[in-house]
């Protein structure tokens, strides 16, 4: 048997993140994580990091990569009706911008960061169970090449996913939850193509949304609206870059630059909150508690908000004997998370174009986006939310 401070399921941007945070105040954990380390850090998702949480890798030491290979974009482009329009983000947030970096490559950082201060990561693990997280001492069961192993600690943090055992260890009657399921997905691909952009460009057509994104020099990743139940292989290349070519179709002669595309896929969208962020010794963050559609590039950021105020409550729990943070985690994280998925419902709806709308509905959204690029109280309203509102607890 193990024994730790705080046991943490789950190895992505939130465990990763809480453990690093936590050791620099002097605070023991260990990591357990399904998957091995070459699995994480080859699995290539999109990040578009807030100012917040630009400034939280930065303070802790894990920005030095992130700031040299990342791409600093001080705006976005929304697109309709053939033409462009740029919302300037510094302009209108006092001086705040975004940066691109793949949300691997940041786990990556953080991997290279938790193992170099000594904690341990266990990779590869299966039969992951929670023990007694209402009493004093819980503990994480699971299997580890075949043989039963056990970590008994002082608190437990919930960071294993949608899917992960933590969220189904609080009890189904005092879980309070939300869903809304989209009639959309999204198709993604990577490309080698140069950028088309400087900046990111959301497009709405009669066609349905694109996002037009950029991952290197040589290599873009983008995204149109389709149907979620969809295959990739009923889209060749050919079919790919003519709904691309249709639904950005433009008046300044503005062009898409095309490439051999290596990765399609296709992702669901769905908004999923649980307000139950905590029940005895557990403590969800991240994805365990809360799913976002990508349309508003909150993931990544609402996991670093639980986490930057759920460090804190432990810290002042074992320096001060103050529960006051944890008994309150749920109540305050709840908040800011409810922000975050506002806004990625506003801009999935004012973006997507869904089957068996009215027209009138339709006329809605077209109303809503020539609003937000002509009035100056509505771009700066996008603009603040997309670069992120200030995280609780903490001053960056």
């Amino acid at each position: 048997m193990t024994k730790t401070q705080v046991g943490i399921i789950g190895a992505g941007p939130a465990g990763l993140l809480l453990s690093h945070m936590l050791h620099l105040q002097g605070i023991e954990s260990v990591i357990v994580e399904q998957r091995s380390r070459e699995d994480i850090e080859a699995t290539i998702k999109a990040g578009v990091l807030e100012h917040p949480t630009v400034e939280l890798l930065k303070e802790l030491g894990v920005g030095e990569r992130m700031m040299r290979e990342g791409y600093v974009h001080n705006g976005i482009e929304l697109s309709f009706g053939g033409k462009r329009h740029r919302i300037d983000l510094p302009e209108l947030t006092g001086g705040k911008s975004i940066t691109v970096y793949p949300q691997h490559e940041v786990i990556k950082d953080l991997v290279a960061a938790v193992l170099a201060n000594g904690t341990t990561i266990e990779f590869g693990v299966s039969d992951v169970s929670l023990q007694g997280i209402d009493g004093t001492q819980p503990s994480i069961r699971y299997s580890k090449n075949g043989a039963a192993q056990e970590i008994q600690c002082d608190f437990i943090g919930g960071c294993d996913g949608f899917h992960g055992p933590s969220r189904q260890a609080i009890p189904a009657a005092i879980r309070q939850e939300h869903l809304k399921v989209y009639p959309a997905g999204w198709f993604g691909i990577l490309c080698e193509a140069p950028p088309s952009s400087d900046e990111l460009i959301y497009a709405q057509s009669d066609r349905g949304f694109v996002l037009v994104s950029t991952r290197t020099p040589d290599v873009q990743r983008m995204y149109f609206q389709c149907d979620p139940n969809d295959s990739v292989d009923n889209w060749s290349d050919d079919r790919i870059w003519a709904e691309f070519r249709a639904r950005l179709a433009n008046d300044d002669g503005w062009q898409l630059k095309e490439g051999r595309i290596f990765q399609k896929s296709i992702i669901a969208m769905r908004s999923f909150v649980c307000e139950t962020m905590q029940h005895g010794r557990l403590f969800l963050a991240g994805d365990s508690a809360h799913i976002v559609p990508p349309t508003g590039a909150k993931g990544l950021n609402l996991a670093a908000g639980d986490v930057v105020l759920l460090s804190k409550a432990i810290v002042d729990f074992y320096r001060r004997d103050d529960r006051v943070g944890l008994d309150s985690y749920s109540a305050r994280a709840v908040k800011r998370v409810w922000r975050g998925e506002h806004f990625s419902w506003w801009m999935t709806n004012m973006l997507h174009d869904f089957d068996g709308e009215d027209t009138i509905t339709r006329r809605f959204r077209r109303s809503q986006l020539e609003y937000t690029v002509s009035s100056r109280a509505a771009a700066a309203s996008l603009a603040e939310n997309y670069v992120g509102v200030p995280f609780e607890g903490w001053q960056g």
